[in-house]
């Protein structure tokens, strides 16, 4: 049998040996890089919220007041009813004078017995001084005399003012208005008894018109800087401006809430006292991001958004304040032109490369 050249016997073990060299540098060559993952981002648009609360209420007169008799008696009339319109000095109500006028008498009567009385120690003063003078009386006994002179003229002093005063209540039997205004109470009626101070009726002046609502705590801070309209039910579509003249130092003990008085400068006619009305206060809240929903993500420690730095992501964590169909308001470490992917941030995490595929600048895939 003839021998096999040495090459044709060592073909296959030189194949062998150059196929487990391929493989060994294949196997050496570095990995790939992993491509970057395209992105659609949306460009943060920061602006400023405003917060609006309405207030419910009713429309009284700034200056109002509770009218009385300054001394006690019955009523024998009332000389006006609600709503009626009345001028200062016009009679409102009267009392029975009778027993007054019996204290103006005894008043008269007491002044004059008071001046009959100083009269005559002022004739025993005079008398006095004379026989001192001529050595017949003591000093004491003049000095007695002088004394009981000033007294029964400080007496007749007493009487004069009990009698002026006795007038003054006579004069207080009769209720006038301290201004002009409008009636909008009764508080007694005729043939009533009523003690001194006791109120009779309510007049309010409707010059000055003012909208009273209740507040709660947590609006009060707000209400400074807030721009305020008021409306009125009785007038739906329109508004006047409003100005917050008054606000109570303490809470309602029963309400817990604080009592606020908006004035309306140059109120129309038609705003009527006790009219329904409601305060509408704006106030600027915060400076707010307003992004797409999708952009939204929970990796479970809170909503978060990824913000783009060059080619790599970071995980901002922010605060939902308001959710639309399609947008979310937040609150968060964003300025003005960041970049946050606004599609599909669930299949992100932190290693991941990227790059833009897109650009919204209006925080809407719509």
């Amino acid at each position: 049998m003839r021998a096999l050249p040495v090459f044709v016997r060592l073909a296959p073990a030189l194949a062998a040996t150059l196929a487990l060299a391929g493989c060994k540098a294949e196997s050496a060559a570095p990995p790939q890089a992993e491509a970057p993952k395209p992105v659609q981002v949306a460009e943060v648009r920061l602006a400023p919220t405003t917060e609006a609360r309405a207030f419910t209420g009713v429309v009284k007169a700034r200056r109002e007041a509770d009218i009385a008799f300054r001394t006690g008696g019955r009523i024998t009339a009332r000389l006006v009813e609600v709503g009626q319109k009345v001028t200062a000095g016009e009679p409102l109500a009267r009392l029975d004078d009778s027993d007054l006028a019996l204290a103006v008498r005894a008043a008269e009567a007491d002044l004059s017995a008071a001046e009959a009385q100083s009269r005559q120690a002022g004739a025993d003063a005079a008398r006095s001084r004379t026989l001192l003078a001529a050595g017949h009386v003591s000093v004491a006994y003049d000095d007695q005399r002088v004394a009981a002179a000033r007294s029964a003229a400080e007496k007749v002093a007493s009487a004069r003012a009990s009698l002026d005063l006795a007038r003054r209540r006579l004069g207080y039997a009769q209720l006038a208005a301290p201004g002009d205004g409008v009636v909008t109470a009764l508080l007694a009626e005729a043939g009533q008894v009523v003690a001194e101070g006791a109120p009779v009726l309510r007049i309010a002046n409707p010059e000055e018109r003012e909208l009273v609502v209740q507040v709660p705590e947590a609006a009060v801070a707000q209400l400074a800087e807030a721009r305020v309209l008021a409306g009125f039910w009785a007038r739906p579509g329109e508004t006047l401006p409003a100005r917050l003249r008054e606000l109570a130092p303490q809470a309602d003990g029963a309400l817990r809430t604080y009592t606020a008085r908006f004035s309306l400068p140059g109120a129309p006619d038609w705003v009527a006292m006790g009219m329904t009305g409601t305060i509408r206060a704006e106030a600027t809240a915060a400076i707010l991001a307003t992004l797409p929903l999708s952009a939204l993500h929970d990796r479970g420690q809170g909503p978060m958004v990824w913000k783009l730095q060059r080619d790599r992501v970071t995980a901002v964590p922010v605060e939902v304040v308001s959710l639309g169909e399609v947008t979310a308001t937040l609150r968060g470490a964003l300025a003005e032109g960041d970049q946050v992917v606004a599609l599909g941030p669930q299949l992100l995490d932190p290693a991941s490369r990227v790059r833009i595929a897109g650009t919204r600048a209006a925080a809407t895939l719509r």
